[in-house]
């Protein structure tokens, strides 16, 4: 009855440790900003690899977006300047808005990419009128080829 006793003790302290040691591993982990991709809505912006998606409008929406999960990212803090230096480096300009919070607009053309900073995510949103342009100006091309 003891041994028996003693390995149910084992088993939880085990089980135990399991769940500690799984549930602390990603929990404080912070971005590391230093490898990105294109959004899946505009491969011209870049995203940290590290981010995951975690939803997307689908369809002829007229709010195209998509949301990616980033553990370690703060709503009130600055988006860290390695990765506005990134953003640059791909081509696009932040454009300066009055009380833009959380949210950065930035500009590469005729493009426009509203980058919204929440604790733990991000969005990356290309307005609706913006988008039509670029329909817009893809199907002008089409027809003068």
């Amino acid at each position: 009855m003891l041994r028996r006793r003693n390995l149910h003790l084992a088993e939880i302290i085990c089980a135990g440790t399991i769940l500690l040691v799984a549930s602390g591993c990603g929990a404080s982990s912070q971005p590391s900003w230093k490898s990105f991709d294109g959004a899946a809505n505009v491969k011209s912006f870049p995203v940290p690899k590290e981010a995951n998606k975690t939803e997307q409008t689908t369809g002829n929406s007229d709010l195209d977006y998509v949301r990616y999960a980033l553990p370690g990212l703060k709503e009130d803090q600055s988006v860290p300047e390695v990765y506005l230096e990134e953003i640059e480096s791909w081509g696009w300009t932040q454009k300066e808005i009055e009380d833009s919070g959380s949210s950065l607009v930035f500009e590469k053309g005729k493009n426009i990419v509203h980058l919204t900073v929440h604790d733990d995510f991000l969005i990356i949103t290309v307005p609706a009128q913006f988008k039509k342009q670029m329909i817009q100006g893809l199907e002008s091309n089409k027809v003068n080829e």
